[in-house]
């Protein structure tokens, strides 16, 4: 039997590349599939006010990205972080991406800013400073593409560090032995990421943008980390390096 998972939906696909790869749900069902990992993705529209009534309902929950920042004083944030504390007490498996891991900070009593050296796009490489054993299939460092601004810039308590990237010192890390975070996107088609490139120029810089566009060129590792995932909020293995 497949694990009931909730996607939190935090964002929505612009309908201008909703042809490309659709909405975020049918990007990671198409990143699940291509890692050969069944899950059984549940939908809550969480930017439209839509959460699980019990942390029940699903067996694990996954937390999407987003245009907005994990601190903006908005109300569907708050109760967002709220469902990821009452998550953390409950001990239910929770993986946030990109907002999502954010998010986990944030309201965990860590720190979320804007980086100080601008946008981290493209392909890049996540060290991995701490090998567990739900990281099957094992590797000393990912390659995926990232999209962002905001980025964690201190831990909340009790954090474990799992991975960094040059421009990003927490790009991966997990919280006790059910919240864990990533800043990249796996879910991320090659074709989704060059259109947001090219609808950012102004704000990321043209030199940046020609240094993502040319990473596309590189392989990527979002199938091992799909599995990572579906490992992970499955309890397989445990967290000893």
């Amino acid at each position: 039997m497949s694990l009931r998972v909730g996607l939190l939906e935090c964002d929505h696909v612009d309908d201008r590349f909703r042809s490309i790869a659709g909405d975020y749900h049918d990007m990671f069902a198409s990143l699940f599939e291509r890692a050969t990992v069944d899950l059984d993705l549940v939908r809550y529209d969480v930017r439209g006010g839509e959460l699980p009534a019990t942390v029940a309902e699903c067996d694990a929950y996954l937390c999407t990205g987003s245009r907005h920042s994990v601190y903006d004083d908005l109300g569907w944030i708050k109760q967002a972080a709220e469902l990821v504390r009452s998550l953390h007490d409950a001990g239910r498996p929770f993986v946030g991406v990109c907002f999502g891991h954010q998010l986990i900070a944030e309201a965990l009593g860590g720190k979320v800013e804007l980086s100080a050296t601008g946008w981290g796009v493209g392909v890049q490489p996540i060290e991995i400073v701490r090998t567990e054993q739900w990281m099957a299939p094992h590797a000393t460092r990912c390659r995926l593409r990232f999209m962002h601004q905001d980025q964690v810039s201190r831990l909340p308590p009790e954090a474990v560090l799992l991975g960094h990237t040059d421009h990003c010192p927490i790009a991966m890390f997990r919280v006790g032995t059910t919240m864990l975070g990533i800043q990249a996107h796996p879910e991320f088609s090659i074709a989704y990421a060059e259109a947001l490139l090219d609808a950012r120029v102004a704000l990321i810089g043209a030199d940046r943008i020609d240094e993502a566009r040319h990473s596309f060129e590189s392989s990527t590792d979002e199938r091992a980390v799909a599995q990572w995932f579906a490992q992970f909020i499955a309890g397989r293995g445990g967290v000893a390096s």
